[in-house]
């Protein structure tokens, strides 16, 4: 059920930790999802969260830890003995959820809360998926899914995935295996439940399912998954052996990481940071772009400095360097964006290199064109200068179509090279395009000066 957590609720809770009233504070968590009780965490001190967290059943404590950040999560945990952790949470946890809260943990810690669980198979897969790179299948997939064997009937099927359930929280699809539990096929419930009783299981499985190995980057698992809107989809070892399967669920979350990284990466934040990070880690995350900016402005201020005679004959031309630089950045950007947005989505080579150039000239040629024209009559009307007027709507003009064809050439030669180019999207274009835009503004102006005047 939807539940909103306001003000009096916030009070309630801390009126029944204050008290020791565990009974009212289960109550008044009953009807909560774990990610509302894990809201509450905001509005907590340690000790409160503490309290109300361990008077949880099990499996919603862990699904509340799990869905706790990565930070409060490591704060909570770090004041929380190691059999604790172990008997009230791990244990009770999926083996992907559990291997990222164990992945935070320094070795010794992580040592002790695996010694302590009861569950010895269940650690056992926890410590497989340990071993595994975080950015690949391996890191991402649970060891928990429903496996049958291909020569199965559809009678003993059902009795089978019975007997699994028990460990498994949501099933999508049935996973056909062979002796040597290789993969052969994938069954849904839906075609199971119409089939015959009688009907062997290799008779109606998909024998060519899409799957993925343990070493698949994340991102080809999140693009195939989004490509055949998958809910699930199946891991497999080197030789083939069904390992493991990927969620929905899990794709999610690295999408969304994805996404905040590429935000404070194109916002100039060199490392993934939260406002809760210390002082020094926030300095250290900012302070690169930073220093390029700084060093940006300070070629500009000699380009400025270069053409100072210039400007000091007419002085009108300074007007116009904040719009320049702007509109060479906010070109800049919105290209680079677009290109970026394509290459996420995978979508870009399909587009060829050649022809999204072409594409994007075009486009800035028609914007670059209504944008000189437009500061072109502001200049007719507002100023009483034939070298401004003319320069500047030459200049919006040039750059423009500069800053639109950097703006896709950089990201493209980024992801070439194996570069995140969300980069592209940052500061590193906008300053780029700034100092661009004003050397090839001051210069067609010292030219038109020289012509004209």
């Amino acid at each position: 059920m939807n539940f909103e957590i306001n003000k009096q609720f916030v009070l309630d809770i801390k009126e029944a930790i204050e008290r020791q009233d565990e009974s009212m504070a289960v109550d008044l968590m009953h009807d909560l999802h774990p990610a509302d009780i894990a809201m509450l965490y905001d509005d907590l001190n340690i000790d409160e969260a503490k309290f109300l967290f361990l008077l949880l059943d099990g499996e919603i404590a862990a699904d509340v830890i799990a869905e706790l950040d990565d930070d409060d999560r490591e704060r909570f945990l770090s004041v929380l003995p190691t059999d604790v952790i172990a008997k009230v949470f791990i244990d009770n946890m999926e083996t992907d959820d559990a291997a990222d809260v164990l992945g935070e943990m320094s070795e010794d810690r992580k040592d002790e809360v695996l010694a302590f669980m009861e569950d010895i198979e269940h650690a056992g897969d926890i410590v497989d998926l340990l071993d595994y790179e975080e950015d690949t299948a391996g890191g991402l997939m649970q060891k928990e899914y429903i496996a049958v064997y291909s020569n199965t009937d559809v009678k003993s099927c059902i009795e089978e995935i019975r007997k699994q359930a028990e460990e498994v929280d949501e099933i999508f699809y049935v996973y056909v295996i062979g002796n040597e539990e290789v993969l052969e096929g994938v069954l849904s419930l839906k075609k199971l439940i119409l089939s015959s009783p009688n009907t062997k299981v290799e008779k109606i499985m998909d024998d060519d399912p899409i799957l993925v190995k343990t070493s698949t980057e994340a991102e080809e698992v999140v693009n195939l998954m989004d490509k055949y809107d998958l809910i699930s989809l199946p891991v497999v070892d080197p030789i083939g052996r069904l390992v493991g399967r990927i969620t929905i669920d899990d794709v999610v979350d690295v999408l969304r990481e994805e996404a905040e990284k590429d935000y404070q990466m194109a916002t100039g934040l060199s490392e993934d940071v939260e406002l809760s990070d210390s002082v020094w880690r926030l300095t250290r995350a900012r302070i690169p772009w930073l220093l390029f900016g700084l060093a940006g402005g300070i070629i500009s201020s000699r380009i400025i400095g270069i053409f100072e005679n210039d400007m000091t004959k007419l002085a009108t031309t300074a007007i116009f360097l904040p719009l320049i630089a702007a509109t060479a950045g906010n070109v800049g950007i919105q290209s680079s964006s677009i290109i970026v947005q394509a290459i996420a989505n995978d979508t870009f080579d399909k587009q060829g290199f050649w022809n999204k150039i072409f594409k994007e000239l075009r486009v800035s040629l028609l914007n670059a064109g209504a944008l000189s024209a437009i500061i072109f009559l502001y200049s007719v009307f507002f100023l009483n200068s034939n070298v401004i007027t003319i320069g500047v709507s030459l200049s919006i003009f040039i750059v423009v179509v500069f800053a639109s064809v950097f703006g896709v050439i950089v990201p493209i030669t980024l992801n070439k090279f194996k570069i995140d180019p969300a980069i592209a999207t940052g500061p590193f274009i906008t300053i780029v395009n700034d100092i661009a835009g004003m050397s090839i503004y001051l210069t067609i102006i010292r030219m038109l000066y020289t012509a004209l005047m």
